[in-house]
């Protein structure tokens, strides 16, 4: 919901996984929420990041690993 300048005032704003495109449930206690620093050639880092979502039903599946390579372009 908006309110009259345009800004969102919904107490809960639910996530969606960044793996299955699933929601992220308010009971769905085993998700996990990653925020991944971007560094620059040095090493440093830049002060911005990028946030993933991963759901309860990933991590129970054993994908979480694979799924995180995948996302946050390896280790």
């Amino acid at each position: 919901m908006e309110n009259e300048e345009g800004l969102q005032v919904d107490l809960y704003q639910p996530r969606k996984c960044s793996a299955t495109n699933r929601l992220i449930t308010a009971k769905d206690h085993a998700s996990v929420q990653i925020n991944v620093g971007e560094v620059d050639e040095n090493g440093h880092y830049t002060g911005k990041y990028e946030t993933y979502a991963l759901c309860g039903f990933v991590r129970c599946s054993g994908d979480s690993q694979k799924v995180s390579t995948l996302l946050f372009g390896g280790f």
